[in-house]
């Protein structure tokens, strides 16, 4: 496998007797995943599906030929609907491998009903609106608020602009038989793809959820799944904490988390990949964060929060821990130029790479952490490809999985999600709510 763990800098934190102490613990919850005995068994279809959806062409060729469909009608954006894990996955890998700057030979993706800020979603509409553009909208049911808007919105501004055309122009990623979104599917002829009832949402990135939108914006999905699949068979045969990286960082949350580190921080020094810390949170925070339990996970993007959050790492509550995202080779670079004057000091830099700097900075920076006390691990992906992502995606999800069977916790629920949602359908005045309404709106006023 070529994502690698590097546990250098945890000397000073975690012993051999730690690791032989967890290594049972950690063989259980791995056991528990492979072999689906555990809670919420009956959603770890993401564990095989990679290597199954190389195998299956159908599946592939779906995917094409609607591609194909979306290139005859030029749209220059897909915008794609969606919430959690219906967009997170997607928007990592896309913020991960696309140019920095807007390139108008590429098409690009935007995201829409990922929140519900009105001045968001009305720029979007007026940029869009002598745009050419196509949606593709996820969701299971159709009925999530904040999507669901988001793709009433899109499709009244297509029906404004194609009329009953615009249904060429709307793929939907969705359940197989049932919800609002199948029906209109039904009714309107929509091209679809099914939404497995044993993948959740934020382990949905190696399936239509992400492939569909990701292959529309001209990514390779085949070496996606490639990278993914191979960390499937590596990870899934590898049963040794000193053989399996996933096991390995398992643990080590584990054991940190039990020596009173309740907060992992993940930073990087590359921003493109700041958006995989965001959908990292989701994995991590959704499956852990319950019973009372569970490591918070936060993110930081160097070297900019250096200088903003970075004293607080140093020298503040010892309370947290921190995975460092590395990658070994870029696809570009820069030279430092020479100065005659030297007045900024730096010709000691000159003929040096940027990536170089960068490098130091980032081992300056867990040198600096450790020595501070906070727990450093880092784990290195070889370059920025689709290959690379996936791989690193499947690592942390295969990982999630077993840390939180470590923890006693179901990894595939999120009770706590709908307590938010029956306050907002009661304030917004959904049928059927009505005594909350009245509870809620008495506390809020009292």
């Amino acid at each position: 496998m070529r994502t690698k763990i590097n546990v250098n800098l945890l000397k000073d934190f975690l012993t051999e007797e730690d690791f032989n102490q967890i290594d049972p613990f950690i063989i259980h919850a791995s056991k528990l995943l492979l072999e689906r005995n555990g809670r919420g068994s009956e959603f770890t279809g993401w564990l095989h599906w990679p290597t199954q959806c190389l195998g299956n062409a159908k599946i592939l060729s779906e995917i094409q030929d609607c591609k194909k469909d979306i290139d005859a009608f030029s749209p220059d954006y897909i915008v794609v609907v969606g919430i959690g894990g219906s967009y997170l996955g997607t928007k990592a890998v896309y913020d991960a491998l696309k140019d920095h700057f807007p390139d108008k030979n590429k098409r690009e993706i935007l995201f829409a009903g990922h929140h519900l800020d009105p001045s968001y979603h009305q720029q979007l509409l007026a940029f869009l609106e002598d745009k050419n553009f196509a949606v593709v909208v996820i969701s299971k049911s159709g009925t999530t608020t904040e999507p669901a808007i988001a793709f009433r919105l899109l499709r009244a501004l297509l029906q404004k602009k194609h009329g009953s055309e615009s249904r060429k122009c709307i793929v939907a990623i969705t359940d197989e038989k049932i919800g609002a979104l199948r029906s209109l599917c039904d009714k309107e002829n929509l091209r679809s793809f099914v939404i497995d009832d044993d993948i959740g949402g934020r382990f949905s990135v190696f399936t239509p959820v992400g492939l569909v939108p990701l292959a529309l914006a001209g990514f390779n999905i085949e070496e996606m799944l490639k990278g993914a699949s191979d960390a499937e068979t590596y990870l899934c045969s590898h049963q040794k904490l000193e053989d399996n990286p996933a096991l390995k960082y398992a643990a080590i949350r584990n054991l940190l988390y039990q020596k009173g580190k309740p907060i992992e921080l993940q930073s990087t020094f590359y921003p493109s990949l700041s958006t995989i810390s965001e959908w990292w949170k989701q994995l991590f925070g959704e499956s852990e964060g319950k019973e009372h339990k569970g490591i918070f996970p936060a993110s930081l993007t160097f070297t900019s929060d250096l200088h903003s959050l970075g004293q607080f790492v140093q020298d503040g509550l010892r309370v947290f821990f921190e995975t460092f995202i590395t990658v070994k080779d870029l696809k570009s670079d820069i030279e430092i130029p020479l100065f005659e004057d030297d007045n900024d000091g730096l010709n000691y830099l000159a003929g040096k790479s940027l990536s170089f700097v960068n490098r130091k900075a980032e081992s300056a920076t867990q040198l600096a952490h450790s020595d501070g006390g906070v727990p450093v691990i880092e784990i290195e992906i070889p370059d920025i490809t689709e290959y690379s992502i996936s791989e690193l995606l499947y690592f942390f999800e295969f990982s999630c999985a077993v840390s939180a069977y470590t923890l006693q916790v179901n990894p595939f629920d999120q009770p706590g999600v709908e307590a938010y949602k029956k306050n907002m359908f009661a304030l917004l005045g959904k049928e059927g709510y009505e005594e909350l309404k009245e509870k809620l709106e008495k506390r809020l006023d009292s």
